[in-house]
Order: C-alpha cells, then structure tokens, then sequence
C-alpha cells in the first residue's frame, strides 16, 4: 500500500509502505477514506517528534470503510463505515469501557503515527487495535467530513472547554485559532459562554472567530483590550490550543481572579517558565492533558446532528493523499488560506 512516512525535519514522503494486516485476533483492518494533518503532528514535521524512529507511518485522525476483522471482534464486519479514535486503549478494562482511554489500567494507550509502536493513519489502509473499542460506526446523518473531525479535533477542543469550566454567561478568550482553536470558540457559545474573544497573529483566522460571534484580538495588544472590555476583571476561563511558552503565558495573563487556564496545545518545553506569581495572586486553577476522544462521542455527535456544532467548516483543503508532502507544507507555512488539510485515498 502507499502511505505518507517520516524521514526527518520537513521530508514527508508518499511512498510504498507494509499492508496494514491484522495482528491480533482483535484487529481490524480500514480501508482509509479521508484522513486529517493535526496541528500536533507539525511537532513531528519539524523534527521534534515523540520518537527517534524514522520511516513510519505519520497521522492519527481517519474515517473509512472496514476490510478485515480478527475472528474475536463481534461489531463491525467488512463493508461497515467507520471513525477512528487519535488514542486507543485496551478497551476491556474500566477506565477504557467508560471512555477514559488515558487512565487505561492495561497501559495500551497509544497514539497512531508517532513511532513505529502504532502506524499512522495517513495511508491507504490502517490496523486499529482493539477494533470493537477502538472504532465507532459513522452515525446517522454525518459526513464523513464531520465524522472525521469528530477522530481527534472537536473532541479535543471540548475537551479542552470542558476543562475549562466554561459555564452560562461566562466570559471565554480562546487564544490560537487554528482548527481546533476555532472549534473551541464555537464550543464555548455552545456551553453558554456570553462573550468569546479570539487571539491569533494571523489576520484571517481572527476573522474567522469573529464571523462565529468572537471579538477578535492581536496577541499584542490582547491583554489590554480585554482590560478594557471587562472592566479591568479580564476573562472568567481560558483555552490555550498552540502549546507555545508564550502563549500558555498569555493565556494565563488573559484570565482574571480564580480564573481558569485549559491548555490543550501540545508543549513539549523541558523546564517551562511558569508564572507562579501571577498565578498565585490570581488564585487560577491550571489544567493540562491530552483528550480521551470516545468519552466525548455520545455528547457531540447529537450536537452534530441537531446543527449546534459545524466542524467541518473549518476544511479549507482537500488534497489526494499523493499530495501529502504538499499538503504538510502549505498547513506549516499557513499559505494559500490553510486551515484544516484533509487527505484522500
């Protein structure tokens, strides 16, 4: 099968790569349809990746269609289509069975695309783990599209909302406005927030924000102008999807007294600056991880199908995964209006 493989900073190749087989008698074998660049695996495309392997298989958000099951899986058959979790676990232990894949007490949480340990999902074919646990049947009324952003980007940013704390009325600053970030601004006027502002350096996408009902602000002078709009009392809670030192520092400036800083951007920062004084005066609560994609299934699914939440908007390309390398390169260069790169079989 083709697939697109790591070779080092910026070498994303579309290339031959192993089928994708089963292993175990509780695999299952997807024909990929559409797969998804996350901002997460630019970490990965600069060269500070999560492994020192070279040559695998990169991405972990995919939607398509079942090929093959081991003889032990009982809910999917060939023909079925199918979303992906990013993050699998075990899927027979508790934590795992009640969708809290982080906590999995068999310690077989993995992410595809990170090493050779679990191969991606941007190739033709992909063998997920655990099948019956680790794969949810496209629901009703869902693109694949929508399906798709359900793998990894709108759970994380509810996820990260949700952490948060954002509750009715609440004042909301979301501060990067990639995919996820504005997916998060939609999330919060979904959870009752009353004012959401949105920090971006990137003019177009503080655009965005804004046609989704945000004020929009220059990280520069964000600090300030929220001064003002509130009055001096800054915001209620805070969602921080970049994972930069300066932007988690922003984040954390941008809230007010027992305020809330939700950071869902990935830093991979060895010893990080943390602003304990600012912290400490403000009494802030400060809360970071990764999500457990499943748990939030059941809750935004509905919301996709009742018209709350829109996340495909956010696709501005849709490439053959042949076109992978380039793909990378203009969602890394933020050229040609890129936002969300999704990728074809």
């Amino acid at each position: 099968m083709k697939a697109l493989c790591y070779h080092g900073p910026r070498d994303i190749r579309f290339e031959s790569f192993e089928d994708a087989k089963l292993q175990d008698d509780r695999d299952v074998v997807v024909k990929m349809e559409r797969c998804g660049i996350c901002g997460s695996d630019l970490h990965i495309y600069h060269g500070q990746g999560f492994s020192p392997d070279l040559g695998f298989c990169v991405g972990h958000e995919a939607v398509g269609e079942v090929v093959e099951v081991g003889r032990s899986v009982v809910q999917y058959r060939p023909g079925d289509r199918v979303m992906i979790s990013a993050a699998v676990g075990c899927g027979a232990c508790g934590p795992c069975l009640a969708g809290e894949v982080n906590q999995c007490r068999n310690n077989a949480m993995q992410c595809y695309g990170l090493s050779h340990r679990l191969e991606g999902c941007q190739a033709e074919a992909i063998r997920v783990p655990a099948g019956d646990f680790n794969l949810a049947k496209i629901p009703d009324g869902l693109t694949a599209d929508q399906a798709l952003m359900l793998t990894d980007n709108l759970p994380t940013a509810w996820f990260g909302c949700r952490n948060a704390g954002i509750s009715a009325g609440q004042t909301v600053v979301v501060v990067g406005l990639g995919p996820i970030g504005l997916m998060a601004v939609e999330s919060a006027f979904v959870l009752g927030a009353s004012r959401v502002f949105a920090v971006d350096f990137v003019a177009e996408r503080r655009a965005l924000a804004a046609e989704l009902g945000a004020t929009p602000l220059h990280p520069d002078t964000a600090v300030a102008e929220l001064m003002e709009a509130t009055s001096g009392r800054l915001a209620d809670c805070a969602v921080e999807a970049v994972g930069a030192d300066a932007s988690i520092k922003l984040a954390i400036a941008l809230v007010g007294r027992q305020g809330v800083v939700s950071v869902i951007g990935v830093n991979q920062t060895a010893n990080f600056d943390f602003p304990m004084g600012m912290a400490f005066f403000k009494s802030l609560s400060f809360r970071i991880g990764t999500c457990s994609v499943p748990k939030f299934w059941p809750e935004l699914v509905p919301l996709i199908q009742g018209g709350r939440l829109h996340p495909e908007q956010f696709i501005s390309h849709t490439l053959p995964l042949a076109d992978g390398a380039e793909a990378y390169r203009l969602f890394d260069a933020r050229a040609d209006g890129a936002l969300k790169m999704v990728m074809t079989a």
